[in-house]
């Protein structure tokens, strides 16, 4: 699977072990930044992430901010992308598995290297599920998308 993966300024060091850890799992990654400790504005990234993801250049993306919140907001504001906080494994796979999540978020300040290897094996196995009740939900979602 080919992935982006982006951060802010607070969460480029966390990055870094969660794309050693996604090319261990054998995925290419793209990697949009941040690159440093420098002060940057999340949407930015964010917007950067989304855009790879609703082009097909990925198929999912990786957000780490300080909390995650902040970057799953501004991920949810581009059309196409279900962006979610993922602090917890549960989380992790349902999210993909009954909403059909396309950006997980992940906050540096929240969780450390080794819960983010497990959040991050977690989110990648989880597949969407054919269950006709997931189905409609996330056509509702489409719907409300499109819709603004």
């Amino acid at each position: 699977m080919r992935l982006v993966i982006g951060s802010d300024h607070a969460g480029w060091s966390l990055k870094g072990a969660v794309i050693d850890h996604v090319r261990s799992l054998g995925h290419e990654v793209i990697d949009v930044g941040s690159y440093d400790d420098k002060p940057v504005d999340f949407p930015d990234i964010a917007r950067q992430v989304a855009a790879k993801v609703t082009s097909g250049e990925a198929e999912r993306g990786i957000m780490v901010c300080g909390t995650g919140v902040g970057a799953s907001i501004a991920a949810n504001k581009m059309k196409g992308i279900r962006a979610a906080v993922c602090h917890d494994i549960h989380s992790a796979h349902q999210s993909v598995e009954h909403d059909d999540v396309n950006v997980m978020c992940i906050g540096a300040q929240i969780v450390g290297p080794w819960l983010a290897k497990d959040l991050v094996s977690s989110y990648l196995t989880a597949e969407f599920s054919t269950d006709e009740d997931f189905r409609r939900r996330v056509k509702k979602l489409h719907q409300m998308d499109a819709e603004g």
